[in-house]
């Protein structure tokens, strides 16, 4: 190994370093309780150390936020091979679910933990990979309203969000524990029948069209 890919090598070392000592703190104690000092510290270098890598704690969290995204955009791929758009729109809902609970420290980090929105845009970076998410759906609810599945006139992004914000919903109730209010230790059971429902709902609404 030469001398510039052994230093690219430790560069990416390094930087993985940063970003699981940030990640460990932001879902420790939240962003805004949360420094680069402090995530300098846990690594026993100096901030100045975090600062040739990161402009600012604002860039270090959206670059955990875009690794996030691809792991879960990852987790989607499968989809493509289903040829029914509702089936399609079925399916990636069950993904979802599974991912968030898979996933629960990073679905936290990625849609409810509270941080400024500049951090979806640091040193003209965008949020490509949160954004590509949502274009997916959208991208299903086209296709199950070019398939009569839906009625042509609902608008794509305010259908997209309806269905999104029911998932989200229910996998957040789960993952902050306030399902618990059933006292009845069937959480999982609940999500699956509780998604089972609304998949039969979307059903009915296509042919209700």
């Amino acid at each position: 190994m030469g001398i510039s890919e052994r230093r690219e090598r430790e560069k990416e070392e390094m930087k993985d370093l940063i970003l699981q000592a940030a990640l460990k703190l932001f879902l420790e104690n939240g962003y805004e309780k949360t420094s680069i000092r402090a995530i300098a510290d846990l690594i026993e270098y100096s901030p100045a150390t975090i600062y040739l890598y990161y402009k600012d704690k604002n860039e270090l969290f959206l670059e955990i936020q875009m690794l996030a995204f691809e792991s879960m955009n990852e987790a989607f791929e499968g989809i493509l091979v289903i040829q029914d758009p509702l089936a399609r729109l079925i399916k990636i809902g069950e993904l979802y679910i599974q991912f968030a609970l898979d996933h629960p420290e990073l679905y936290d980090l990625m849609f409810i933990m509270e941080a400024p929105m500049e951090s979806l845009d640091c040193q003209d970076k965008k949020w490509q990979d949160g954004q590509a998410s949502f274009e997916s759906l959208k991208m299903i609810i086209r296709d199950c309203q070019d398939a009569n599945y839906f009625k042509k006139e609902y608008d794509v992004e305010t259908l997209s969000l309806t269905i999104w914000s029911y998932i989200h919903g229910l996998v957040s109730l789960y993952l902050k524990k306030r399902l618990g209010i059933f006292d009845d230790n069937r959480e999982l059971e609940r999500i699956q029948e509780s998604n089972a429902m609304f998949s039969q709902f979307l059903k009915i609404i296509s042919e209700q069209k």
